[in-house]
């Protein structure tokens, strides 16, 4: 017998008040009703319903349990059940209990969003968005499913399609504070800063107190230079979640590109005490380490980039062990392979030789374009393109991390160079085409990849090297394989700087071009460290804060021993860098 009066009048006003988002109140009376009513399967599902919403996740899918226990086959307790396992990072028992809920629901656009959600988790994102798309074509208008397809598009760098979906997202829900702020992070993404400024506004609107709109507005603002304020939201969104490490981190990431690096060592440091599994804050403190040349403790936690999502889709899953300078290696057959950009293997395949010097068959694996290259290094290796079938070898270590395994520190950097050549019949080849040189060449490059993270402070529109170009004691021929719109056009405007982009093939042919030069200037991009490898005399131009292997404070570099650095004097200052090479060029002219 019932000890609740009236079972029925109970149940609808315990429903009447969850829906109206009384959680506490409509739990009270679904507990009332469990004790009368064990055997029902509703009320306990109900319950289970009423004590997530409460936050009470472990007494949650307890009550799931035991509803589906007495009545197996309810579709939305398995797929509630599924959210709070995944709550607790029970991810494969959750996608068991999606995957129940989908065989006895195939129409069920919900399990296949969450199910979507929980191998997100699990990075897996193509899955995921096969989950989130089989939602949406189940129920078109499903705001969340259409976020939840943008936050994974986000992650697999497809940002115009993201931006879309959160559009759609916004549409179908004018006041979906979550996915007007996941707007607002696409569109700082996608450098479109002021934009993003007024999305992040709509969001704080909507919701005076959501910590990651503050977090994207600070962003937004610090790319627009407007540093002061940038700072401000950047610190009030720590305070109200002041216990999110990845809100420290971001905090600290700006810090450091203001120049004020102890502070932004603290803030890494706070990050991971909140969060020790946070992998992204031990390697921008990696970032940092290096920057101030202490090498020691920079290369440990550089290899916290593995675990970061940006590099999840570059881990080798090789069954042979990683080498990491712990094991002798002759003898043994060790494939060294790239994972990051072109000037970066340019700059560590100085190691290669290294490794073969220690008695190691090496195996170099790479793209195309850089091969013919990489052939020149001095040594017996074998090459390898990456994604061709890989011979046999018994350890393997990234290029990247060639430093930490050779222990490099600021007093043993490997600098002999030149350590990469041009192609004499190339470089023939090139001196036909170029003819009598009757003033010195200078080669220039002035922009590197655009997805680069840091691209917008390191590349310069053509028309910033005008006071260089209008300089008549100079040949100048550009060293662009990729020219932007904007940079074409501005080349009809300068006759003066000769085009060489369908002439580079390949990284050999570049290489062959700049030994024809006297002298190259070139920001920081794949040029550098081209021209440094080879042994060419190179002016580098470097934003205020620029990468860590530049070092601070400093005109010349320990890694290429031809180099001189013209830093920005303040953060912006590219007028002052050029005044100073124009400068140099008087005093100083390449011969």
């Amino acid at each position: 017998m019932s000890n609740v009066p009236d079972p029925n009048a109970a149940f609808r006003r315990a429903l009447t008040l969850q829906k109206s988002g009384n959680a506490a109140e409509a739990a009270k009376i679904y507990r009332r009703l469990v004790r009368s009513l064990p055997g029902n399967p509703q009320i306990l599902f109900l319950l289970g319903t009423a004590e997530m919403q409460l936050g009470n996740v472990p007494e949650s899918i307890a009550l799931f349990e035991r509803s589906l226990k007495l009545a197996p086959n309810q579709p939305r307790a398995l797929c509630n059940m599924g959210t709070g396992l995944q709550n607790l990072g029970r991810f494969d028992e959750a996608l068991a209990c999606y995957d129940r809920a989908i065989t006895l629901d195939p129409s069920g656009a919900t399990a296949f969003n969450n199910r979507g959600n929980t191998l997100l988790s699990l990075g897996r994102q193509d899955e995921a968005l096969a989950g989130f798309e089989r939602a949406i074509a189940l129920q078109p208008a499903y705001p969340e499913a259409h976020n939840n397809r943008g936050i994974v598009l986000g992650d697999l760098k497809r940002r115009p399609e993201a931006l879309a979906a959160f559009e759609r997202a916004v549409a179908l829900r004018p006041d979906f504070v979550k996915a007007h702020c996941n707007r607002g992070s696409i569109l700082n993404d996608l450098d479109r800063y002021d934009e993003a400024l007024a999305c992040f506004d709509r969001t704080l609107a909507l919701d005076r107190d959501y910590a990651l709109a503050y977090l994207g507005r600070g962003t937004a603002l610090f790319y627009l230079d407007r540093t002061q304020e940038a700072m401000a939201d950047l610190d009030h969104a720590i305070t109200l979640d002041p216990g999110n490490a990845k809100m420290h981190c971001t905090r600290a990431i700006a810090l450091y590109h203001l120049g004020r690096l102890k502070e932004s060592l603290a803030g890494h440091d706070r990050a991971a005490a909140l969060d020790p599994a946070l992998a992204e804050t031990r390697w921008n403190k990696s970032q940092v380490k290096l920057t101030l040349g202490d090498f020691a403790s920079g290369w440990e936690l550089h290899e916290w980039r593995w675990k970061t999502p940006a590099f999840k889709s570059a881990v080798r899953n090789f069954t042979q062990p990683v080498w990491l300078g712990d094991r002798p290696v002759a003898g043994k057959t060790v494939l060294v392979y790239t994972e990051q950009g072109y000037g970066d293997t340019i700059h560590f395949c100085r190691y290669v030789p290294m490794l073969r010097a220690l008695g190691a068959n090496v195996v170099l694996e790479e793209r195309g374009r850089l091969l013919p290259l990489l052939r020149t290094l001095k040594g017996e290796f074998t090459f390898a393109e990456r994604g061709e079938p890989l011979a046999g070898f018994d350890l393997h270590c990234s290029v990247m991390s060639l430093p930490l395994a050779f222990k490099t520190t600021l007093d043993n950097v490997p600098a002999e160079i030149p350590y990469l050549f041009a192609d004499p019949q190339k470089e023939k080849e090139v001196a036909g085409r170029l003819g009598d040189k009757l003033r010195p060449r200078i080669g220039l490059a002035w922009s590197g990849n655009s997805d680069q993270s840091k691209d917008r402070s390191r590349s310069l529109p053509l028309k910033r090297f005008e006071p260089l170009l209008l300089l008549p004691a100079f040949e100048f021929h550009s060293l662009q394989k990729e020219v932007r719109p904007d940079d074409a056009a501005a080349m009809t405007r300068f006759p003066q700087l000769r085009p060489h982009q369908d002439e580079q093939n390949d990284f050999s042919d570049a290489a062959a071009l700049i030994a024809a030069m006297d002298l190259v200037i070139t920001v920081d991009t794949v040029i550098a460290h081209l021209a440094g490898a080879m042994g060419k005399k190179v002016w580098v131009l470097l934003s205020w804060m620029p990468d860590w292997r530049w070092l601070l404070d400093r005109s010349d570099s320990p890694w290429y021993p031809t180099a001189t650095l013209f830093r920005q004097p303040e953060r912006g200052d590219w007028d002052s860098v050029m005044r100073a090479v124009k400068n140099r060029l008087h005093s100083e002219p390449p011969l």
